[in-house]
């Protein structure tokens, strides 16, 4: 094509790309007006009107994130149909609603991420925008079903997204999907869903586009009950927290194992075995135990002194009334009213027969049951009797018996539990925790007795509307007219009490996150390799339909509780219910840094393949030894020249180096340049080392540099080594 031709097109692009951002404009004010007229809506109740403003406010969202790169793409097909492809579908309402813009996800949009030359899925060519704001400057054609039947090789928009710097947060690949990356985003897969990849396979971002095309195919089911994103860290979260939102998705919690029980938000970790040995299912016959050895039996019969008897629970009373309580199913603390029960039974029956001794016999049914229903009502008001069920079987909290279990070597000792899980502050919650308090909570139940406080108020309130309604349909001037609908034929006291409840006009995100539970339709779960079994649960109960999207790497595990296999973790859960699917190629870390870093992972996984580059970056990752009092400096000057240079930077070191970052706080993340620093420390800090270093050298999109003091590991003696930090490579 001549660059007059070129020119000609692109201006005939712009042309139709600009006719498409006015429609934007005007659907967006018209949903913008619609929204601002059920702001100010009287007519509907208030849980209709809730739900309108709901919806339209997520309609305005949906077309404000369009105007980012609202199209970017043309698909001609061999029958001569253009389809435009973009973030959003348009159509034009006057012509029978013909598409202008086909939403990314739609199926017929499919051939735009999978057509190649060999197989060309009816496609003759696919145009790719490059644009600026809503300036088209450029395109590129890639013809498809060449006579040479081959495969198209990398294109230029993919290689302009993973060259570009590094921003604030991790991007869309909306217009760059590949045709594996598709494959997985458009899974027709109902249950669990496992992506499996190396450093820079974009397994993340493929999984939050899957969520994407998830609500789109299946918007009634998750928009009511919403998305949970579990990630490792909240520097993660903070990273991917744009992407779904920028595609249109706002029904989305963010969180991190630690974040799963409202209210608590530990971010300490345990040492490595108390970790293992949390996470372990072997932790639930402990909690259990733990559970138990609060039931107790008294040693010396309890008395309770009432006005007209003095009555004692003695230790076969109370293990008729435990034995029955435990065998009632219930959790621990709704299990309270049964053991009660028992006692309250034993003992009414002791004080009838002496109260009543000489005048009162069963056959009296209604004496017996009154004076029954009285001792009921005296021990309900005992506070002897309350002092005996608290000794006996005490209300507990999750927070409680877990702080009393750590801090207590004869509880601990008691459940069966290993010694290595004594702590003298047993409140202070590390993440480990967050699963068995979550656990415990169902174990126990609700540490409040449930009973009708509430029930009396909303029928304290039914009862005044229906005073309401006897108002409504006392008045003189219809009593006599038999054909006038009345206020009682529409409704009831309660209806009319429920329109006037609070209502919780909180975003779907803001309850969900606030309501432990709270079921989601779908979970997405990343860096999931580093989840223990009981995570496993905490996410299994969050999601009752097992519809899970798990993205991970075996190989980067650095939990000794996380998973050592998926089969392992999931088939308990799901069996027969999960599908593999693995991603091989490296879209962010370039040929020569992947090098470097494929030497670590052979020496601690040799079966695993490292994911294949499919660019190079021209600058060699480098070394340089420094002393100890030399290593700030350097660090310091590799910072200045950073600083220099568009993109984002890091420095990775162990534990404790002052000016550095540990490699499990960058998990996930990608910067242009990283400094890593003693990597020989990083080895050596436990069993994972290898594994943390693998992900410290795997961050790098463009420049990669190491500092060491003593001699390299052997698996990067390879690297470029350089004298002083003006020598840095450019």
């Amino acid at each position: 094509m001549s660059a007059h031709g070129y020119d000609e097109q692109r201006r005939a692009e712009q042309a139709y790309v600009a006719g498409l951002y006015a429609r934007l404009d005007a659907e967006r004010a018209q949903a913008k007006d619609r929204y601002d007229a059920a702001l100010r809506d009287k007519g509907d109740s208030p849980m209709e009107r809730d739900n309108a403003v709901r919806a339209l406010g997520r309609e305005v969202r949906r077309l404000d994130v369009a105007e980012g790169g609202l199209c970017f793409g043309r698909l001609d097909a061999v029958s001569g149909e253009r389809t435009y492809i973009g973030r959003i579908g348009l159509f034009d309402e006057s012509n029978e609603f013909e598409s202008l813009l086909l939403d990314w996800r739609a199926p017929a949009a499919r051939a735009f991420y999978v057509a190649t030359g060999a197989r060309p899925e009816g496609m003759r060519r696919r145009r790719q925008f490059h644009t600026r704001g809503r300036r088209v400057v450029g395109f590129t054609d890639e013809v498809l079903g060449r006579p040479d039947g081959g495969e198209a090789g990398t294109d230029a928009a993919l290689l302009a997204a993973v060259n570009a710097p590094r921003g604030d947060g991790m991007r869309d690949i909306v217009a760059t999907i590949q045709s594996e990356q598709d494959e997985i985003i458009r899974l027709d897969h109902p249950g669990v869903s496992v992506i499996e990849g190396g450093p820079g396979t974009g397994k993340t971002v493929v999984a939050l586009h899957r969520v994407a095309y998830l609500l789109y195919t299946q918007r009634q089911r998750m928009e009511r009950q919403g998305v949970l994103v579990v990630g490792p860290n909240p520097a993660f979260l903070d990273h991917i927290a744009h992407v779904l939102p920028s595609l249109g998705e706002t029904n989305v919690v963010f969180a991190t194992p630690a974040d799963l029980v409202p209210g608590l938000r530990p971010r300490a970790e345990d040492a490595p075995e108390a970790a293992r040995l949390k996470g372990s299912l072997s932790i639930l016959d402990v909690l259990n135990a733990a559970v138990a050895d609060h039931q107790r039996l008294p040693e010396e019969p309890l008395t309770i002194a009432l006005a007209d008897v003095t009555l004692r629970i003695d230790t076969a009373t109370a293990q008729w009334a435990r034995e029955e309580a435990r065998e009632s199913g219930r959790p621990h603390n709704e299990a309270r009213a049964v053991f009660a029960e028992i006692v309250t039974y034993v003992l009414t029956e002791r004080a009838i027969a002496r109260i009543g001794e000489g005048w009162l016999t069963r056959d009296d049914t209604e004496a017996w049951e009154q004076l029954r229903a009285d001792l009921i009502a005296e021990l309900a008001e005992n506070a002897d009797f309350t002092a005996a069920l608290d000794q006996c079987w005490p209300i507990l909290t999750p927070e409680g018996l877990l702080a009393q279990l750590y801090s207590s070597p004869r509880r601990l000792a008691g459940a069966g539990a290993d010694p290595a899980l004594w702590r003298a502050d047993g409140a202070a919650w590390t993440v480990s925790d967050v699963a068995l308090l979550d656990e415990l909570v169902d174990l126990l139940g609700p540490d409040k007795p449930v009973d009708d406080a509430a029930d009396r108020a909303r029928k304290a309130e039914a009862d005044y509307a229906a005073g309401v309604l006897d108002t409504l349909i006392s008045r003189e001037d219809l009593m006599d007219d038999e054909d006038h609908l009345l206020a009682q034929d529409m409704l009831y006291g309660e209806d009319l009490a429920e329109r006037f409840l609070e209502r919780d006009t909180r975003e779907l995100a803001e309850r969900a996150a606030a309501d432990r539970t709270w079921t989601y339709g779908h979970v997405v779960v990343d860096e999931a390799q580093e989840l223990s079994a009981m995570d496993w649960r905490v996410l299994m109960r969050r999601c009752p339909s097992r519809s899970f999207t798990i993205v991970g790497d075996l190989a980067q595990r650095r939990s000794p509780a996380g998973a050592t296999s998926w089969g392992a973790m999931l088939t308990p859960y799901v069996p027969g219910r999960w599908v593999y699917r693995g991603l091989s190629v490296n879209y962010r870390t370039p040929a020569e840094i992947m090098a470097v870093a494929a030497k670590v992972l052979a020496e601690f996984a040799p079966e695993v393949p490292p994911p294949v580059s499919v660019r190079s970056c021209g600058v060699a990752p480098w070394s340089r030894q420094v002393t100890v009092d030399e290593l700030p400096g350097a660090i310091e000057e590799f910072a200045r020249a950073e600083a220099q240079r568009a993109g984002t930077s890091i420095v990775i070191g162990p534990p404790g180096v002052p000016g550095t970052v540990p490699a499990s706080a960058t998990k996930g993340l990608e910067f242009d340049a990283v400094l890593v620093v003693d990597p020989q420390r990083i080895l050596d800090d436990g069993p994972r080392g290898a594994a943390e270093l693998y992900v410290a050298l795997t961050r790098a999109t463009q420049r990669l540099g190491v500092l060491h003091h003593g001699p390299l590991p052997r698996s990067l003696r390879g690297l470029t080594e350089i004298g002083a930090a003006r020598q840095l490579p450019a």
